[in-house]
């Protein structure tokens, strides 16, 4: 079982190279400045915890800013699940915790569940 290492994402194509190599992955994208985005990490690394199979990415947006073209993204924090290389899931700039949990959660249990 994998450990939950964050991976920090500083380039398009290392952002496209991750989507790629995990089934499900998890990109956290952020910038510098943004307190909501430091203050939301923390609780969403916790939550991918209980969901071992999900591979966690991190991109600061002001270190790669084609990205918010490449994914459409206008506010961050921007978090996205995708699953086999298919965007699944986004929620962006005030993040319920509690809802994204269970979203996720479903997610998760559908891909497990066809694995097997």
């Amino acid at each position: 079982m994998k450990g939950k290492a964050m991976i920090t994402l500083t380039s398009l194509t290392s952002v496209e190279k991750f989507i790629d190599e995990h089934p499900l992955s998890f990109l956290y994208v952020s910038r510098t400045n943004c307190s909501v985005c430091h203050a939301l990490l923390p609780q969403v690394k916790d939550l991918l915890k209980e969901l071992p199979l999900i591979q966690l990415g991190h991109i600061n947006a002001d270190d790669v800013e084609e990205i918010a073209g490449r994914l459409s993204i206008f506010t961050v924090p921007a978090l996205l699940l995708f699953v086999d290389g298919k965007e699944i899931l986004r929620e962006a700039r005030f993040v319920q915790m509690q809802a994204l949990h269970e979203k996720i959660s479903k997610v998760y249990q559908m891909v497990v569940t066809e694995s097997e």
